[in-house]
């Protein structure tokens, strides 16, 4: 596994992609720079970043010194958000159709019952809209109730017509509670139900297909990559966070099946963090990815996956291949272990995190004041490749490796 000649990566080219976030992709620059300036401080290195790209594509550059080697990495994030945007619901009435659609898909194909075999923090994370959705309803019904009782008894005080009386206090409870289904949407920022339903909602949108714009847009993110994989770098290395993982794992399969690879061309890497792979590829219409994550995984790239049991979104320790129903003879891929969150961050730290289940599951990509042998600005900006860093490395002992998923089949 891995590679058998260490590589000194003196530039290395990083790709990002984000999961299905809708904010603009400034945050992860600024992310970068607060949190490897932290990691910097603790683990006693140095980093640094240098700039912008230039051109149209987002990112920046960074230098770093770790182990008496210089190393400069460019690192661009690979945008969808606009894609995430547009599938957002502006009404509130759509919103509620999609939960009753995205929950009849998840219930009715059986992949609900099978993903509960696997960890329970993701299925509560995709129950957790539906509750909240379906409580705020009960919540805007009541109140719009007493607001009808409230109108009711009064007009019928000082008004003699039954009739009029009644659609004026029915109208007025409909108000109540559609104000307050608005109330709930304003401050979704505190409690992201609206946020988590859109998500899952786009996942399942195709029964575990690609939507076309998201197709086209994963064609131009090949593109970008294999421009990479002939230019004068030493390491191309994909990261894949969250539902930006099985991306990944459609773009680098591509780019392989197609045969962008060049022979004595750069070192190609993939790095999945965080990866929700199940929730796509447990649909019956997910065949491309299901054949993408079967392709990859007896490929010549290496792939590590690095989840976490503390992140309570994401599929820890589940290799994405095997629980898939594509673990082959031939399968090398990937390594999958734990950031083990709870080591790797001192217990004070942890304390502090350990319900904060949306910074939990972004902390991949910040920086540890305990950390092991996971570290996210060595991977990305440091001098050894992604292969060299963990060759030997065994995979942790607790994965889930065996088929759980209902639908196996890699053809329509």
């Amino acid at each position: 596994m891995g590679s058998t000649s260490p590589t000194l990566v003196k530039h290395r080219k990083v790709f990002y992609i984000p999961g299905y976030d809708p904010f603009p992709p400034r945050r992860y620059r600024e992310l970068f720079r607060k949190e490897s300036a932290a990691q910097a401080a603790i683990s006693g290195y140095q980093i640094e970043m240098l700039g912008a790209l230039e051109g149209a594509a987002f990112g920046w550059r960074v230098q770093a010194e770790i182990d008496g080697q210089k190393t400069e990495s460019e690192f661009e994030v690979l945008v969808w958000s606009d894609i995430v945007q547009n599938s957002f619901h502006a009404s509130i009435l759509l919103t509620y159709a999609a939960l009753i659609r995205t929950a009849w898909i998840y219930i009715s194909t059986g992949a609900l019952w099978r993903l509960m075999r696997l960890r329970k923090g993701p299925v509560i994370a995709a129950l957790f809209p539906v509750v909240a959705l379906l409580l705020q309803a009960a919540i805007a019904w009541a109140i719009g109730f007493l607001g009808w009782l409230v109108v009711d008894a009064f007009l019928s005080t000082i008004w003699n017509n039954g009739l009029a009386v009644g659609l004026v206090a029915t109208g007025g409870a409909f108000l109540l509670a559609w104000q307050t289904l608005r109330l709930f949407k304003k401050h979704d920022g505190r409690i992201f139900a609206h946020y988590l339903m859109h998500d899952f909602a786009h996942t399942a949108s195709q029964y575990g297909a690609y939507p076309t714009a998201l197709t086209t847009r994963l064609k131009r993110f090949e593109g970008a990559i294999a421009g990479a994989l002939v230019s004068d770098v030493d390491e191309v290395l994909v990261v894949g966070h969250s539902s930006g993982a099985h991306l990944a794992v459609t773009v680098l399969a591509a780019l392989i099946r197609e045969g962008h690879i060049p022979a004595d061309g750069p070192k190609l890497a993939f790095l999945s963090l965080g990866q929700v792979v199940p929730m796509v590829s447990f649909l019956p219409r997910a065949h491309a990815l299901r054949r993408d994550l079967k392709y990859l995984s007896t490929s010549d790239l290496t792939w590590v996956d690095v989840t976490a049991p503390g992140d309570g979104c994401s599929f820890s320790l589940c290799d994405p291949v095997g629980v898939s129903g594509q673990g082959t003879p031939q399968k090398k891929w990937p390594l999958v272990f734990s950031a083990v969150f709870t080591k790797s961050l001192s217990p004070e730290r942890w304390r502090a995190l350990r319900w904060r289940f949306f910074k939990l599951h972004f902390q991949y990509l910040c920086a540890f004041d305990r950390p092991r042998d996971y570290d996210y600005f060595q991977i990305t900006a440091g001098p050894r490749a992604l292969a060299d860093r963990y060759e030997g490395r065994p995979a942790s002992r607790s994965r889930i490796d065996h088929t759980v998923s209902r639908y196996t089949s890699t053809e329509p």
